[in-house]
């Protein structure tokens, strides 16, 4: 369908900025999404609807970095209190509280949810065994600045980080030693790994670029028309979405980096953004508190969305961009 006009659905709630986000994997009753946000209260959704779900009360600073598990039975934030909180995300109880010496910037569950890594202004990465919370973790050390974002990778046999001295990182588990290393002309402000494994998406200045995870091995590197803070890859790895400073949304083909539509709707810089597990949609965080959830196919049926076509006498008199309209079921 042609000449659509994109309608976001808006969910509030929080009261400060959105600064990150996570999906859960499809599960028998639908997929999840968790915000993070400065006001300090992670919050819990429907993924396909944006539906309020719950929000975890506990850290007493800015929350930072949010996980959920690939079942969305449990949750994890990381704060400016110094602290990492591991939560049932059904009964909404913390279960863990992991003490950091700094603000603990990004945590991550391990694909069989047995271990939660996080990363801090510390310059220390950490992995805590959720079966042993009492035991001492293990800490990789080598950034010399503060962890953005840390991901398990290759079954849980690595791990892959990024920080603000301007380079992402591939550290073995079982030597704790880094064994491969990126290096960027700015920092890195966001990093994703695909859903097939297969590909890192990274941000930098206004550069969005896509690696081979194995070999850290250039794919793909597009400039685009503002400072990107955040990108995410379709789960088909066909085309990628991204946001930054300018307010805008856009979207891209993958392959020859071509601008295939933008849109506006938050009023402030877009901090994170990220595709549901389907594909079918992709949700953006914001300066301005809100977190917004965007069609990929704009006009399809899915979620709250319902195409809407109007008859053949409105259509004479309507305007011919405006034929057929996707718009946000009540």
């Amino acid at each position: 369908m042609a000449n659509l006009r994109q309608t976001p659905l808006t969910c509030s709630g929080h009261t400060r900025p959105v600064v990150q986000l996570s999906f859960s994997d499809v599960t028998d009753s639908g997929y999840y999404l968790i915000s993070a946000c400065k006001d300090g209260k992670p919050m819990l959704r429907q993924g396909d609807t944006g539906d309020w779900i719950g929000t975890f009360e506990g850290h007493k600073g800015a929350v930072w970095g949010v996980a959920l598990n690939s079942e969305a039975t449990k949750a994890a934030s990381g704060a400016a209190d110094f602290n990492a909180k591991v939560w049932d995300a059904i009964t909404g109880e913390e279960i863990h509280s992991f003490q950091h010496k700094h603000i603990v910037k990004c945590v991550e569950f391990s694909q069989d949810s047995v271990y939660l890594s996080t990363g801090s202004n510390e310059k220390l990465v950490r992995i805590f065994d959720l079966n042993k919370p009492e035991a001492e973790p293990q800490v990789f050390s080598g950034h010399s600045s503060g962890i953005r974002h840390v991901t398990f990778f290759d079954n849980d046999k690595l791990l892959i980080t990024c920080s603000d001295d301007k380079s992402l990182r591939v550290w073995d588990r079982a030597s704790g030693q880094e064994v491969k290393k990126l290096e960027f002309p700015a920092v890195p402000r966001s990093m994703e790994l695909s859903r097939d494994g297969k590909i890192i998406t990274t941000t930098h200045a206004n550069i969005v670029a896509f690696w081979d995870s194995t070999e850290l091995t250039k794919l793909q590197e597009f400039t685009v028309p503002t400072q990107a803070n955040s990108a995410s890859l379709h789960p088909n790895n066909s085309i990628f979405v991204c946001g930054g400073e300018d307010l805008k949304m856009y979207k891209f083909d993958y392959t020859t980096g071509v601008e295939i539509e933008s849109f506006k709707g938050h009023f402030g810089p877009i901090h994170c953004v990220h595709f549901s597990p389907d594909g079918e949609l992709y949700a953006s965080g914001s300066e301005d508190g809100t977190l917004r959830l965007w069609q990929t196919t704009v006009g399809k049926t899915y979620g709250l969305w319902r195409c809407v076509e109007q008859t053949p006498a409105a259509q004479e008199n309507a305007n011919p961009l405006n034929n057929i309209q996707e718009v946000p079921a009540n």
